[in-house]
Protein backbone atom coordinates (compact mmCIF):
# COMPACT_ATOMS: atom_id res chain seq x y z
CA UNK A 1 0.00 0.00 0.00
CA UNK A 2 1.03 3.21 -0.52
CA UNK A 3 -0.65 5.53 2.09
CA UNK A 4 -0.30 9.37 2.59
CA UNK A 5 -0.67 11.20 5.89
CA UNK A 6 -0.92 14.99 6.01
CA UNK A 7 0.92 16.16 8.94
CA UNK A 8 1.16 19.74 7.82
CA UNK A 9 2.56 21.31 11.00
CA UNK A 10 4.35 18.99 12.69
CA UNK A 11 7.71 20.90 12.43
CA UNK A 12 6.53 24.07 13.57
CA UNK A 13 7.87 24.54 17.06
CA UNK A 14 4.95 25.42 19.40
CA UNK A 15 3.28 22.48 18.83
CA UNK A 16 -0.61 21.61 19.33
CA UNK A 17 -2.63 19.26 20.60
CA UNK A 18 -3.24 17.55 16.83
CA UNK A 19 0.45 18.30 15.82
CA UNK A 20 1.02 15.74 18.62
CA UNK A 21 -1.29 13.69 18.24
CA UNK A 22 -0.38 12.66 14.07
CA UNK A 23 3.40 12.86 15.48
CA UNK A 24 2.93 10.29 17.43
CA UNK A 25 0.74 8.08 15.96
CA UNK A 26 3.53 8.04 12.77
CA UNK A 27 6.46 6.82 15.35
CA UNK A 28 4.29 3.88 16.11
CA UNK A 29 3.31 2.92 11.99
CA UNK A 30 7.33 3.46 11.99
CA UNK A 31 7.66 0.85 14.70
CA UNK A 32 4.94 -1.28 13.50
CA UNK A 33 4.98 -1.44 9.92
CA UNK A 34 7.86 -2.27 8.26
CA UNK A 35 5.67 -3.38 4.75
CA UNK A 36 3.90 -0.78 3.64
CA UNK A 37 5.31 2.76 2.32
CA UNK A 38 4.07 5.91 4.03
CA UNK A 39 4.78 9.66 2.65
CA UNK A 40 4.44 12.31 5.34
CA UNK A 41 3.21 15.21 4.38
CA UNK A 42 4.69 17.88 6.12
CA UNK A 43 5.09 22.59 6.19
CA UNK A 44 8.31 23.39 6.16
CA UNK A 45 9.07 24.88 9.81
CA UNK A 46 12.38 24.63 11.97
CA UNK A 47 11.57 21.87 14.52
CA UNK A 48 12.46 18.43 12.95
CA UNK A 49 11.27 15.99 15.06
CA UNK A 50 10.53 13.02 12.81
CA UNK A 51 13.00 11.22 10.73
CA UNK A 52 13.04 9.19 7.66
CA UNK A 53 13.31 4.98 8.03
CA UNK A 54 13.37 2.72 5.00
CA UNK A 55 9.52 2.95 4.11
CA UNK A 56 8.60 6.41 5.40
CA UNK A 57 9.27 9.45 3.38
CA UNK A 58 8.61 13.03 4.55
CA UNK A 59 7.50 15.53 1.67
CA UNK A 60 7.99 18.60 2.95
CA UNK A 61 6.64 22.22 0.87
CA UNK A 62 5.64 25.32 1.91
CA UNK A 63 2.63 27.51 1.65
CA UNK A 64 -0.16 29.29 3.89
CA UNK A 65 -2.52 26.82 5.29
CA UNK A 66 -5.48 26.82 2.58
CA UNK A 67 -2.80 26.89 -0.47
CA UNK A 68 -0.73 23.92 0.78
CA UNK A 69 -3.89 21.87 1.97
CA UNK A 70 -6.25 22.61 -1.17
CA UNK A 71 -3.19 23.30 -4.22
CA UNK A 72 0.04 21.94 -3.11
CA UNK A 73 -1.26 18.61 -1.36
CA UNK A 74 -3.01 16.89 -3.84
CA UNK A 75 -0.76 17.32 -6.36
CA UNK A 76 1.74 15.84 -4.12
CA UNK A 77 -0.56 13.19 -3.47
CA UNK A 78 -0.60 12.27 -7.30
CA UNK A 79 3.01 12.85 -7.79
CA UNK A 80 3.14 10.06 -4.97
CA UNK A 81 0.82 7.60 -6.45
CA UNK A 82 -1.13 7.45 -3.15
CA UNK A 83 -3.31 5.18 -2.83
CA UNK A 84 -4.72 5.97 0.47
CA UNK A 85 -4.85 9.74 1.94
CA UNK A 86 -5.24 10.37 6.00
CA UNK A 87 -5.55 13.97 6.64
CA UNK A 88 -5.23 14.22 10.23
CA UNK A 89 -6.44 18.02 12.16
CA UNK A 90 -10.37 17.66 10.39
CA UNK A 91 -10.03 19.47 7.03
CA UNK A 92 -8.87 18.33 3.81
CA UNK A 93 -8.60 19.20 0.39
CA UNK A 94 -11.88 19.50 -1.34
CA UNK A 95 -10.80 16.95 -4.44
CA UNK A 96 -8.13 13.96 -3.96
CA UNK A 97 -7.02 11.12 -6.23
CA UNK A 98 -6.61 8.41 -3.58
CA UNK A 99 -9.03 7.22 -1.18
CA UNK A 100 -8.89 9.63 1.91
CA UNK A 101 -9.83 8.90 5.90
CA UNK A 102 -10.03 12.01 7.85
CA UNK A 103 -9.97 12.40 11.59
CA UNK A 104 -12.11 14.73 12.93
CA UNK A 105 -10.87 15.81 16.41
CA UNK A 106 -14.03 18.02 17.03
CA UNK A 107 -17.35 20.11 15.54
CA UNK A 108 -16.55 23.25 17.40
CA UNK A 109 -16.73 25.09 14.63
CA UNK A 110 -20.33 24.26 13.47
CA UNK A 111 -21.56 24.60 16.93
CA UNK A 112 -23.88 27.48 17.73
CA UNK A 113 -22.21 30.79 18.32
CA UNK A 114 -18.46 29.66 17.98
CA UNK A 115 -17.98 30.60 14.29
CA UNK A 116 -17.01 34.27 15.23
CA UNK A 117 -17.73 34.66 18.89
CA UNK A 118 -15.95 36.94 21.27
CA UNK A 119 -12.32 35.86 22.90
CA UNK A 120 -10.86 34.12 19.70
CA UNK A 121 -7.95 35.80 17.82
CA UNK A 122 -7.95 36.42 13.79
CA UNK A 123 -6.18 33.06 13.25
CA UNK A 124 -8.55 31.31 15.32
CA UNK A 125 -11.73 33.54 13.45
CA UNK A 126 -10.25 32.35 10.13
CA UNK A 127 -9.97 28.66 11.40
CA UNK A 128 -13.11 28.52 12.12
CA UNK A 129 -14.55 29.82 8.92
CA UNK A 130 -12.30 28.03 6.60
CA UNK A 131 -13.25 24.42 8.49
CA UNK A 132 -17.51 25.20 8.73
CA UNK A 133 -16.55 25.62 4.79
CA UNK A 134 -14.41 23.08 3.91
CA UNK A 135 -15.73 20.29 6.19
CA UNK A 136 -19.54 19.67 5.35
CA UNK A 137 -18.09 19.47 1.94
CA UNK A 138 -15.17 16.74 2.01
CA UNK A 139 -17.61 14.31 4.36
CA UNK A 140 -18.77 12.66 1.66
CA UNK A 141 -15.47 11.73 -0.07
CA UNK A 142 -14.34 10.10 3.34
CA UNK A 143 -14.44 6.67 3.40
CA UNK A 144 -13.67 6.57 6.87
CA UNK A 145 -13.74 9.61 9.74
CA UNK A 146 -12.14 9.01 12.77
CA UNK A 147 -12.83 10.97 15.91
CA UNK A 148 -11.20 10.85 19.64
CA UNK A 149 -13.81 10.56 21.90
CA UNK A 150 -17.29 8.94 22.37
CA UNK A 151 -18.61 11.99 23.45
CA UNK A 152 -17.25 13.49 19.96
CA UNK A 153 -18.48 10.50 17.69
CA UNK A 154 -22.34 11.45 19.63
CA UNK A 155 -21.92 15.00 18.58
CA UNK A 156 -20.65 14.13 15.37
CA UNK A 157 -23.83 12.27 14.66
CA UNK A 158 -26.58 14.36 15.78
CA UNK A 159 -24.80 17.26 14.13
CA UNK A 160 -23.64 15.38 10.90
CA UNK A 161 -25.78 12.01 10.83
CA UNK A 162 -25.21 11.06 7.14
CA UNK A 163 -22.10 9.99 8.03
CA UNK A 164 -22.81 8.07 11.00
CA UNK A 165 -22.00 4.97 9.74
CA UNK A 166 -18.50 6.23 8.60
CA UNK A 167 -17.71 7.11 12.56
CA UNK A 168 -15.19 5.57 14.32
CA UNK A 169 -13.31 6.20 17.42
CA UNK A 170 -9.81 5.79 18.30
CA UNK A 171 -8.61 7.27 21.72
CA UNK A 172 -5.32 9.35 22.10
CA UNK A 173 -2.57 8.44 24.52
CA UNK A 174 0.20 9.90 26.48
CA UNK A 175 4.28 9.37 25.26
CA UNK A 176 5.92 7.42 27.74
CA UNK A 177 7.88 9.92 28.80
CA UNK A 178 5.14 10.95 30.88
CA UNK A 179 6.19 9.15 34.18
CA UNK A 180 6.81 8.99 37.73
CA UNK A 181 10.39 10.63 37.77
CA UNK A 182 12.90 8.93 40.51
CA UNK A 183 15.48 11.16 39.36
CA UNK A 184 15.72 14.02 41.62
CA UNK A 185 18.81 15.70 40.54
CA UNK A 186 17.33 15.84 37.17
CA UNK A 187 14.19 17.38 38.70
CA UNK A 188 16.18 20.07 40.19
CA UNK A 189 17.14 20.82 37.50
CA UNK A 190 14.06 21.67 35.68
CA UNK A 191 12.56 23.38 38.52
CA UNK A 192 16.00 25.56 38.24
CA UNK A 193 15.61 25.95 34.29
CA UNK A 194 12.08 27.85 34.70
CA UNK A 195 12.47 29.06 38.11
CA UNK A 196 10.15 26.74 39.85
CA UNK A 197 8.78 27.87 43.53
CA UNK A 198 8.65 24.48 45.60
CA UNK A 199 5.02 24.49 45.60
CA UNK A 200 2.37 25.18 42.82
CA UNK A 201 -0.70 24.33 40.69
CA UNK A 202 0.00 24.10 37.40
CA UNK A 203 -2.14 25.64 34.06
CA UNK A 204 -1.85 25.37 30.85
CA UNK A 205 -3.11 29.07 29.41
CA UNK A 206 -4.50 29.54 25.99
CA UNK A 207 -7.01 32.48 24.55
CA UNK A 208 -8.85 29.95 22.96
CA UNK A 209 -12.24 30.58 24.92
CA UNK A 210 -13.11 26.71 25.72
CA UNK A 211 -9.85 26.66 27.83
CA UNK A 212 -11.76 28.40 30.30
CA UNK A 213 -8.52 30.89 31.54
CA UNK A 214 -10.81 33.87 32.89
CA UNK A 215 -12.70 31.55 34.86
CA UNK A 216 -9.28 29.34 36.28
CA UNK A 217 -8.39 32.90 37.18
CA UNK A 218 -11.15 33.94 38.87
CA UNK A 219 -11.28 30.60 40.52
CA UNK A 220 -7.97 31.10 41.71
CA UNK A 221 -7.88 34.88 43.20
CA UNK A 222 -10.67 32.98 45.08
CA UNK A 223 -8.91 30.41 46.25
CA UNK A 224 -5.79 32.26 47.51
CA UNK A 225 -8.00 34.82 48.84
CA UNK A 226 -9.56 31.86 51.30
CA UNK A 227 -5.89 29.86 52.13
CA UNK A 228 -3.71 31.06 54.96
CA UNK A 229 -0.95 30.13 52.65
CA UNK A 230 -1.83 30.07 48.85
CA UNK A 231 -0.35 27.12 46.61
CA UNK A 232 0.69 29.32 43.69
CA UNK A 233 -0.23 29.49 40.14
CA UNK A 234 2.27 28.28 37.42
CA UNK A 235 0.36 29.28 33.95
CA UNK A 236 2.63 28.71 30.90
CA UNK A 237 2.12 30.11 27.00
CA UNK A 238 0.49 32.88 28.36
CA UNK A 239 0.51 36.80 28.90
CA UNK A 240 0.81 38.22 32.08
CA UNK A 241 -0.50 41.38 31.15
CA UNK A 242 -3.76 39.69 30.53
CA UNK A 243 -3.27 38.09 33.93
CA UNK A 244 -2.85 41.66 35.44
CA UNK A 245 -6.20 43.26 33.82
CA UNK A 246 -8.20 40.32 34.74
CA UNK A 247 -6.99 40.72 38.96
CA UNK A 248 -7.24 44.26 38.41
CA UNK A 249 -10.77 43.70 37.46
CA UNK A 250 -11.44 41.76 40.60
CA UNK A 251 -9.79 44.19 42.28
CA UNK A 252 -7.45 41.30 43.85
CA UNK A 253 -4.33 42.75 41.91
CA UNK A 254 -2.01 41.78 45.29
CA UNK A 255 -2.86 38.08 44.19
CA UNK A 256 -0.28 38.66 41.69
CA UNK A 257 2.79 37.22 43.45
CA UNK A 258 1.71 34.09 43.89
CA UNK A 259 0.92 33.60 40.10
CA UNK A 260 4.20 33.01 37.98
CA UNK A 261 3.39 33.32 33.95
CA UNK A 262 6.05 31.29 31.93
CA UNK A 263 6.64 31.56 28.31
CA UNK A 264 6.31 28.51 25.73
CA UNK A 265 8.03 25.04 27.71
CA UNK A 266 9.04 22.43 25.67
CA UNK A 267 6.99 19.28 25.39
CA UNK A 268 9.84 17.03 26.70
CA UNK A 269 9.78 19.59 29.87
CA UNK A 270 6.20 19.14 30.71
CA UNK A 271 6.67 15.49 32.43
CA UNK A 272 8.99 16.75 34.71
CA UNK A 273 7.00 19.95 35.77
CA UNK A 274 4.04 17.43 36.63
CA UNK A 275 6.20 15.39 38.81
CA UNK A 276 6.88 18.90 40.50
CA UNK A 277 3.51 20.25 40.87
CA UNK A 278 0.81 19.97 43.68
CA UNK A 279 -1.93 19.29 40.90
CA UNK A 280 -2.85 19.96 36.94
CA UNK A 281 -5.48 22.45 36.37
CA UNK A 282 -7.62 21.51 33.33
CA UNK A 283 -11.16 22.62 33.85
CA UNK A 284 -12.18 23.25 29.96
CA UNK A 285 -15.56 24.12 29.32
CA UNK A 286 -15.28 22.04 25.94
CA UNK A 287 -12.81 19.10 24.86
CA UNK A 288 -13.03 16.15 22.06
CA UNK A 289 -10.74 14.37 24.54
CA UNK A 290 -8.14 16.02 26.62
CA UNK A 291 -4.67 14.87 26.40
CA UNK A 292 -3.00 16.57 29.66
CA UNK A 293 -5.53 14.88 31.69
CA UNK A 294 -3.90 11.22 31.07
CA UNK A 295 -0.51 12.64 30.76
CA UNK A 296 -0.70 14.47 34.30
CA UNK A 297 -2.32 11.17 35.86
CA UNK A 298 0.53 9.56 34.23
CA UNK A 299 2.92 11.21 36.28
CA UNK A 300 1.13 10.82 39.30
CA UNK A 301 -0.19 14.50 39.51
CA UNK A 302 -3.37 14.89 40.30
CA UNK A 303 -5.96 16.23 38.09
CA UNK A 304 -8.76 19.13 39.00
CA UNK A 305 -11.16 18.70 34.69
CA UNK A 306 -14.41 19.57 34.19
CA UNK A 307 -17.62 17.38 34.10
CA UNK A 308 -18.18 18.13 30.84
CA UNK A 309 -17.87 17.38 27.68
CA UNK A 310 -15.62 14.08 27.44
CA UNK A 311 -13.41 14.71 30.04
CA UNK A 312 -15.44 12.16 32.52
CA UNK A 313 -15.13 9.89 29.78
CA UNK A 314 -11.28 10.16 29.35
CA UNK A 315 -10.75 10.71 33.36
CA UNK A 316 -13.12 8.08 34.72
CA UNK A 317 -12.39 8.17 38.61
CA UNK A 318 -9.40 9.08 38.59
CA UNK A 319 -9.44 12.92 38.76
CA UNK A 320 -11.14 15.64 40.44
CA UNK A 321 -14.16 16.80 38.62
CA UNK A 322 -15.74 20.29 38.54
CA UNK A 323 -18.42 22.90 36.77
CA UNK A 324 -15.81 25.06 34.73
CA UNK A 325 -18.49 27.68 34.87
CA UNK A 326 -18.53 27.25 38.97
CA UNK A 327 -15.84 29.79 40.43
CA UNK A 328 -16.95 28.81 43.55
CA UNK A 329 -16.48 24.86 42.94
CA UNK A 330 -12.96 24.84 41.29
CA UNK A 331 -11.87 27.04 44.29
CA UNK A 332 -13.19 24.31 46.69
CA UNK A 333 -11.12 21.67 44.46
CA UNK A 334 -7.78 23.54 44.98
CA UNK A 335 -8.50 23.71 48.78
CA UNK A 336 -9.13 19.87 48.56
CA UNK A 337 -6.11 19.16 46.71
CA UNK A 338 -4.20 21.18 49.39
CA UNK A 339 -6.06 19.87 52.59
CA UNK A 340 -7.53 16.04 52.19
CA UNK A 341 -3.89 14.35 51.27
CA UNK A 342 -5.70 10.73 52.10
CA UNK A 343 -8.41 11.63 48.96
CA UNK A 344 -5.04 13.06 46.74
CA UNK A 345 -3.39 9.48 47.53
CA UNK A 346 -6.10 7.96 46.32
CA UNK A 347 -6.60 10.00 42.99
CA UNK A 348 -2.89 9.85 42.06
CA UNK A 349 -3.27 5.71 42.65
CA UNK A 350 -6.32 5.74 40.26
CA UNK A 351 -5.05 7.93 37.66
CA UNK A 352 -2.13 5.44 37.43
CA UNK A 353 -3.93 2.96 36.74
CA UNK A 354 -6.40 4.99 34.58
CA UNK A 355 -3.57 6.68 32.16
CA UNK A 356 -2.25 2.68 31.11
CA UNK A 357 -5.15 2.26 29.26
CA UNK A 358 -4.45 5.41 26.87
CA UNK A 359 -1.28 4.69 24.64
CA UNK A 360 -0.43 5.92 21.25
CA UNK A 361 1.05 2.35 20.04
CA UNK A 362 -3.07 0.86 20.42
CA UNK A 363 -4.06 3.92 18.69
CA UNK A 364 -1.33 3.38 15.87
CA UNK A 365 -2.36 -0.10 15.64
CA UNK A 366 -5.95 1.01 14.92
CA UNK A 367 -5.48 3.16 12.92
CA UNK A 368 -3.01 1.10 10.96
CA UNK A 369 -6.32 -1.83 10.88
CA UNK A 370 -8.71 0.71 9.38
CA UNK A 371 -6.05 1.64 6.30
CA UNK A 372 -5.67 -2.34 5.69
CA UNK A 373 -9.52 -2.49 5.67
CA UNK A 374 -9.86 0.09 3.28
CA UNK A 375 -7.13 -0.93 1.05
Amino acid sequence: MRIGIEAQRIFRTKKHGMDRVVLEVIKQLQIIDKVNDYFIFVNEGEDRCLEETANFKIITFGGNYPLWEQIKLPKKVKEMKVDLLHCTSNTAPLRIDAKLVLTLHDIIFLEKNNLLAKGFTPYQKFGNVYRSIVVPRILKHCEKVITVSHFEKENIKQRLPQIKEKLTVIYNGAHPMFQIIQDQDFLESIKKKYDLRNRFFFFFGNTDPKKNTPNLIKAYALYASEAKVPIPLVIVDYSEQLIEEQLRKLGKLELKKFIDVKGYITNTDIPAILNLSECLLYPSQRESFGIPIVEGMACGTPVITSNTSSMPEIAGDAALLVDPYSIEEMAQAMHKVEENKPFINELVARGLERAKQFTWLKAAETTLRIYKELL
